[in-house]
């Protein structure tokens, strides 16, 4: 049974956690789910709410890091849930690639100049000045 003040605190931040993380996994289901169903609207939904969720559940595990520690099954779930998050960020970002791949394709002319980076001279926007301060 639990008598300090300390390890009630230690449950209580706990119990908040555990809620906070159950908030992430929930959100984060939905913003899967409104990617699959590649609606903009929903996806813009659920990416503030999870955003909101993962604010919580960092106050809340640096509350609960503050008062004993997380348990290893809580800190795992975080862990997993970071991970989560880092693939549906890598995915959103591949989708936003190939969509500009194919506006290029489909619009040449909106897209932008391409040019060497480097040619025989170096840099082709380099000004004709050495770059050498005179007095």
């Amino acid at each position: 049974m639990l008598s300090s003040p300390a390890e009630q605190q230690a449950l209580r931040a706990t119990t908040d956690l555990e809620l906070a993380l159950a908030a992430v996994e929930a959100q984060l289901a939905a913003l899967g789910e409104a990617l699959k169903a590649q609606d903009p609207n929903a996806t813009e939904v659920a990416s503030t709410a999870l955003h909101r969720a993962l604010t919580v559940a960092v106050d809340r595990s640096t509350r609960a890091a503050r008062n004993g520690g997380m348990p290893p099954a809580l800190r795992r779930r975080l862990a997993l849930a970071g991970a989560s998050v880092a693939a549906q960020r890598e995915a959103v970002a591949r989708a936003a690639t190939s969509l500009d791949r194919a506006i290029e394709i489909l619009l040449p002319e909106a897209a932008p100049a391409r040019s060497p980076v480097y040619g025989a001279q170096g840099n082709p926007w380099r000004s004709s000045t050495s770059g050498v301060a005179e007095a």
